[in-house]
């Protein structure tokens, strides 16, 4: 006979069912059975009969936490609600061009395969409505991007409503070079002098702080700081150049080739004048050097004194030319050299320095060197300045002719320079002082319309080289005469400049310092012995037992009355006789005649002073005779012509 299983159900105590109604609940097989109206046995499930005790569990631990914390119950905050439907609602809320779009999107993704021409066309003239409204709206902000421009025009973002003077030497400046921060400045001159410039330590007077010639006896042709500002790259006319740090004492000085041999790529160095050189843009160990010896070199790290690669410039047919000029682009991707010959080359540095990425022949005037080649901040563009009257701007996309070309600008000197303003916009050169002129200008064009946009006057000699600093917003010329001028904006120009012009300077005391030389003689005569040289505390302590070094005062008197006015006669100019060396006591009520008188006899005996000079002479005293008080003198006689 088989049985169901026997399951233990939760009892169950009907109170509030009446007795004489039955409760019967099914067993498992499916029978009745009777249940008294005490209560009875159900089936139950697994599940909930874990529930159920957890939920007794729960209710147990409740009740030992209240009478731990002594509190009758935990209260419950009333949960906010939220009505699902109206949420959605106003989520569905939104334009009636966005819902168009939506439902347009819905009915083609319904369409299965082509669309009909009728679709076909519609979609179109929609993507042409888009299209035209994204022109649109480029041609609104291209609109006020000019309305902006011509708002604040190129003329007023150039930094020259003041200007600061600054005495190098008295020879032409050469090169000049900013720190990346904006704290320094150094200068070098034809005169074989660097000056270093602290714009924090200077006061209005503009003085360097300091003056060396690193070079000797060759001029400064350029200089440049590091990225980092830690070191200065020194090209002078010598065949070496050097590294300085920012005190100005040498860390690097590079090797010179051997100038017998004919490959220079076999050489350790340059074997000619160093004509330009620049840093590499991020690398602090890196840098480039041009000479007259027809090539390039680059240098890596401060220990190694050789160069790590060798760049030869070619001219036409493979002949040897001079770099006059040469630079890294920003990101340090391209090199360019301007040549004697008048061509622009460039290498990539990705690759090996054997051919030119670019070449340009004839870029400026054959046998005029190219004084300066820099590329702009944001690396399309590369300008070239020139000793034959011109200044050209470059595309490097379109490399064969140039942008535009600015004539008339003459130059003297081979490191006349330009570059560009921060923002790009304009390109800024300086020109040497003709002869029909009486001061040289400062010209700024734009790279967009190619238009003159300001001219500054600034000094009555040469312009060589421009420096717009790019955190300063200052620009420093440096001029033939010596002079370095700094033209700045108090509004748009921080630091720098600015700085300095405001400390008052004061002049310093100056003091003497004079050496006591001792000659130490030991076998001198005690008569010509010198002193002994003592400790400054001794020699104090002698001087102090001196009564006259010291200058004593005169010790009181400790003895009779009326102190040393009464002891010497009673009156003040008895003391002061007594004082000054008259042994005889003087009487102050004594006759001053008769104590003359005294002496009349003893002078007429036994004359002294007067009586002898005139003994021989004239023996007997002649004296004036008195004449009357009425009388008076007569008058000259008057002189007539009878007289003549």
């Amino acid at each position: 006979m088989q049985r169901g299983k026997i399951s233990f159900g939760k009892i169950q105590l009907n109170i509030n069912q009446p007795p004489d109604e039955p409760n019967a609940d099914e067993n498992e097989d499916g029978k009745e059975s009777g249940s008294s109206g005490g209560g009875g046995f159900k089936k139950m499930d697994k599940q909930q009969m874990i529930r159920q005790i957890e939920d007794v569990a729960e209710d147990l631990e409740s009740q030992h936490l209240k009478e731990v914390m002594g509190i009758s119950g935990f209260g419950r905050k009333a949960a906010q609600v939220f009505d699902i439907n109206e949420q959605i609602a106003k989520a569905k809320i939104t334009r009636p061009g966005v819902e168009k779009k939506r439902e347009v999107a819905e009915q083609e993704e319904d369409v299965i395969g082509p669309l009909p021409p009728a679709a076909v066309e519609d979609s179109k003239q929609g993507c042409k409505d888009e299209a035209t409204n994204k022109v649109e709206d480029s041609d609104d902000d291209c609109s006020s991007d000019e309305d902006s421009d011509d708002e604040q025009s190129l003329s007023k973002r150039i930094p020259y409503t003041h200007e600061v003077q600054m005495q190098h030497g008295s020879r032409a400046v050469l090169a000049l070079a900013g720190d990346p921060s904006g704290a320094r400045l150094v200068s070098g001159s034809i005169d074989y002098d660097m000056c270093f410039w602290d714009f924090v330590g200077m006061d209005s007077s503009m003085r360097s702080f300091r003056q060396l010639q690193p070079c000797e006896n060759h001029p400064i042709r350029s200089l440049q700081y590091s990225v980092t500002g830690e070191m200065i790259l020194v090209i002078s006319g010598n065949a070496q150049a050097k590294v300085l740090d920012r005190d100005g004492f040498e860390k690097l000085e590079c090797c010179k080739g051997d100038q017998y041999i004919s490959d220079m790529s076999r050489t350790k160095g340059h074997v000619a004048q160093l004509t330009s050189g620049c840093w590499h843009p991020f690398n602090r160990e890196q840098f480039l050097t041009a000479a007259l010896d027809g090539t390039l070199r680059i240098w890596q790290g401060l220990k190694a004194k050789e160069q790590c690669q060798v760049i030869k410039t070619r001219a036409i047919g493979g002949l040897r030319t001079n770099a006059s000029s040469c630079n890294f682009n920003r990101d340090a991707t391209l090199i360019a050299a301007g040549c004697v010959d008048g061509s622009i080359q460039t290498w990539d540095t990705r690759k090996m320095f054997v051919n030119t990425t670019h070449c340009v022949r004839g870029a400026h005037q054959k046998g005029a060197e190219i004084t300066s080649i820099v590329f702009s901040y944001m690396g399309q563009q590369l300008a070239t300045r020139s000793n034959d009257e011109t200044m050209k701007l470059w595309d490097l996309r379109k490399f064969k002719q140039p942008l535009n070309t600015w004539n008339n600008l003459y130059s003297r000197y081979d490191t006349t320079d330009c570059c560009f303003s921060p923002d790009d916009r304009l390109l800024v050169t300086g020109e040497s002082l003709p002869k029909d002129q009486a001061e040289a200008n400062l010209y700024f064009y734009s790279t967009k319309s190619f238009q003159e946009v300001q001219r500054i006057p600034v000094s009555n000699s040469h312009v060589v080289k421009t420096l717009w600093h790019p955190k300063l917003n200052q620009l420093f010329v440096s001029c033939g005469n010596g002079t370095i001028k700094c033209l700045y904006d108090e509004k748009r120009s921080i630091r720098g400049a600015t700085l300095c012009v405001v400390k008052t300077h004061r002049k310093r005391q100056q003091m003497e310092m004079v050496g006591v030389s001792q000659i130490i003689t030991p076998h001198a005569l005690p008569l010509f012995r010198q002193e002994k040289s003592r400790s400054s505390r001794k020699k104090m302590e002698k001087a102090r037992m001196d009564p006259v070094k010291s200058k004593r005062p005169d010790l009181p008197i400790t003895s009779g009355q009326g102190g040393r006015v009464a002891s010497s006669g009673g009156t003040l100019s008895s003391y002061v006789i007594r004082n000054l060396g008259l042994s005889k006591r003087v009487d102050d009520d004594q006759d001053p005649r008769e104590a003359i008188l005294k002496y009349a006899k003893d002078a007429a005996e036994n004359p002294y002073w007067i009586a002898p000079a005139y003994k021989e002479t004239q023996p007997k005293a002649i004296f004036s005779e008195k004449l009357p008080t009425d009388t008076e003198p007569s008058t000259k006689k008057p002189k007539t012509e009878v007289d003549n």
